[in-house]
């Protein structure tokens, strides 16, 4: 299922308690970086409004199936994956304080 799909059901059965959206995550990221190791492995660093850097990775067995486009967008990926995380922890951290 995908973050789209995911949202609109949120939205349709109306939970609206505070939570993290795409569009949140979305917003953190205020700068993104690629660089390919040895023509098999793509590194993501996203750095977020903080200063903070989060990194993701994606690699092929076969440097024959190697494709930059391809591995940009799972190393963004798997990067962002784990702003979802922060920023969870984040979230709950304010509302555990009252914030």
């Amino acid at each position: 299922m995908s973050e789209k799909e995911i949202e609109k059901e949120i939205c349709d059965k109306g939970l609206t308690a505070p939570r993290i959206t795409p569009e949140h995550l979305d917003k953190k990221i205020v700068a993104e970086e690629y660089h390919v190791f040895g023509g098999l492995m793509t590194v993501c660093c996203l750095t977020l409004e903080n200063g903070f850097s989060v990194t993701g990775e994606s690699a092929c067995a076969s440097p024959e199936n190697f494709d930059e486009e391809i591995g940009r967008k799972i190393a963004f990926g798997n990067a962002r994956n784990k702003i979802w995380a922060l920023e969870g922890y984040l979230l709950k951290q304010r509302l555990f304080s009252g914030e």
